[in-house]
């Protein structure tokens, strides 16, 4: 702890502190609004705890913390959104900041907020187990469907572009259209079955939770709201933790399973999706994947000035569909965003290749 009169870089250090404590704060509390029951104390409860941060930060600044730093224009996005859009969604956002949390190489940070922090991570991973199975059948639908159209038609459209303009033009696009097809179903399909296993596998514990355990404040802490917002009765998930953390703090070893996965009553259905909803997702949302590549031409542009904005607009929606699934599962929006990006673009590359072949054959 900074026991010295705080230099300029300290304050503006800790008000930045105050001010993400702050901002999760008001996203939490506003989450709890929009929820009933069970998770809505557990937000609570989980807002008091952020709370009970930024009075720490409060006290080292003493007058400093006034006038009240504002929260980040992010934090005041996640509230708005919080009112107004999926929950899950909201939730991943919140996981993953709890994920990034400074407080380890921050020395005036005590050592049990850090690991409060973790538990925190592992709370909001609890609460969106539910969502995240519940949504991961007919998200993956949706993943496939519009990955499809997308990849699949900007194959198709290079392909025969390629080509240039010859009586070989109906063989080259029934070639072009069976390998986009082939390439597309395959991409789609991986993409897809990964996504939904990064859903599902976002919801299991993390590694550096237990590790977080022997620094948490034995009195104040919220390792019973893990247990609670894994599906345990509150009277037990109370007992639950302070038996961990006896066993912990008295020599003893982490117990195994003391943050344990999730005990949300989820089944198979559940986690698949139906039958109809994952069909009439695949549907629309291949028809507005596969209606981007030809929108150019739609608009009456031909040639290389066609082809280039059907690539850029494709592009942009495998960016952001791959982001949508890195955020909802947790991880790097940018880098799942450019997983798909790249294996859409590889396959629209391989058919783009094909109509150059035969376009420079000759053939019809």
């Amino acid at each position: 702890m900074t026991i010295s009169q705080p230099t300029s870089d300290d304050i503006r250090r800790w008000r930045g502190h105050l001010a993400e404590e702050r901002g999760t704060t008001a996203v939490l509390r506003r989450l709890a609004q929009h929820r009933e029951g069970e998770e809505r104390a557990i937000l609570t409860e989980l807002a008091d705890a952020e709370e009970r941060h930024a009075e720490h930060w409060v006290s080292l600044l003493g007058q400093h913390a006034h006038p009240a730093p504002r929260p980040s224009l992010q934090h005041r996005v996640w509230t708005a959104l919080a009112g107004r859009f999926g929950w899950v969604f909201v939730l991943a956002l919140v996981q993953r900041a709890e994920a990034d949390t400074p407080y380890e190489a921050d020395q005036d940070a005590a050592r049990s907020m850090a690991a409060d922090e973790a538990i925190h991570e592992e709370v909001l991973r609890g609460l969106a187990a539910r969502g995240r199975a519940q949504l991961s059948g007919n998200f993956r639908a949706a993943v496939f469907g519009a990955n499809d159209g997308l990849v699949s038609n900007l194959a198709l459209v290079m392909g025969m572009s390629a080509t240039g303009v010859s009586a070989g033009v109906v063989l080259a696009a029934g070639m072009a259209g069976l390998l986009a097809g082939a390439l597309s179903m395959g991409a789609g399909e991986y993409i897809s079955v990964r996504s939904a296993r990064e859903l599902l596998a976002a919801s299991q514990p993390a590694a550096h939770a237990e590790q977080a355990l022997e620094d948490l404040d034995v009195d104040v802490n919220e390792l019973a709201l893990v247990y609670r917002a894994r599906g345990m009765a509150e009277p037990e998930a109370r007992e639950r933790a302070a038996d961990v953390l006896d066993q912990t703090r008295n020599g003893g070893s982490v117990p195994t399973g003391a943050v344990p996965a999730t005990e949300a009553d989820v089944d198979e259905h559940e986690a698949v999706g139906s039958p109809w909803g994952a069909a009439i997702s695949s549907f629309c949302f291949f028809a507005s994947g596969a209606s981007i590549p030809v929108l150019p031409y739609l608009f009456g542009l031909g040639g290389v000035a066609a082809l280039a904005t059907a690539a850029v607009l494709v592009g942009i929606a495998l960016l952001l569909t791959g982001g949508v699934v890195g955020l909802l599962s947790g991880a790097s929006p940018l880098r799942r965003g450019l997983r798909q990006l790249a294996i859409g673009f590889g396959a629209a590359a391989a058919t783009y290749l094909l109509g150059l072949a035969f376009g420079a054959g000759g053939i019809g």
